[in-house]
């Protein structure tokens, strides 16, 4: 980060003005020059010196800041993180001069920052993700669902062995093994479907019998 003389006096190569050169006065509304001496005082200790500091560059820092056409809100939060930038890091700023080319050059890599993490986030109106979005079920309906599905293990818990097996075979195996089965259940594969069917009966009946149907 370059330096920025202070006003007033032309530098030569020795750091003195030369012999004959016309010195410049020092602007005494020269915010970089006010920006240096409230540094200053504030790295001496005056803890007063930081407020004039923040009320003399925020609106510079601003102006540097909304030209990366960032939203008021984000142009606020990289104003605020490059003043905590300063107090984390002021020890690193040795010349007193340099504090304002130091947060507008701050500020300008936050906002770039900023600026390129907007791009790429694109948004999206609540009306257009909706669709996308996993329905979601209320409180009540799980509460309702978790009854009847109690309800109806119960009733088939109440069924012969044969039936509990056969039904719980066929509702949880998306395409059931009937010759194994069959064997497991020891009866005629074309018996599997006459049985179930009298399962299926027994449960509609054990389900209207408990108010589910």
């Amino acid at each position: 980060m370059g330096v920025r003389e202070p006003a007033g006096r032309a530098v030569g190569s020795e750091g003195v003005a030369p012999p004959g050169a016309a010195v410049r006065p020092q602007r005494v509304d020269d915010p970089w020059a006010q920006a240096a001496e409230c540094f200053a005082r504030w790295s001496d200790g005056d803890p007063g010196a930081l407020d004039d500091l923040v009320r003399l560059m925020t609106p510079v820092l601003w102006h540097v800041v909304r030209a990366y056409r960032l939203p008021a809100d984000a142009a606020e939060d990289v104003v605020q993180a490059s003043w905590l930038a300063l107090v984390r890091r002021r020890d690193a700023i040795r010349d007193p001069a340099a504090v304002g080319g130091w947060l507008t050059t701050t500020a300008r890599r936050e906002a770039w920052r900023v600026h390129a993490s907007l791009d790429r986030a694109t948004p999206v109106e609540e009306q257009d993700l909706a669709p996308r979005l996993p329905r979601q079920t209320s409180a009540e309906t799980e509460v309702v669902a978790h009854e009847q599905r109690r309800v109806l293990w119960d009733a088939v818990d109440a069924l012969p062995p044969r039936c509990q097996r056969l039904l719980r075979v066929v509702a949880f195996t998306n395409r059931p093994d009937y010759a194994q089965l069959a064997s497991d259940l020891g009866m005629p594969v074309g018996s599997i479907g006459p049985t179930r069917g009298r399962c299926l009966a027994k449960l509609r009946v054990a389900l209207i019998e408990a108010g589910a149907c």
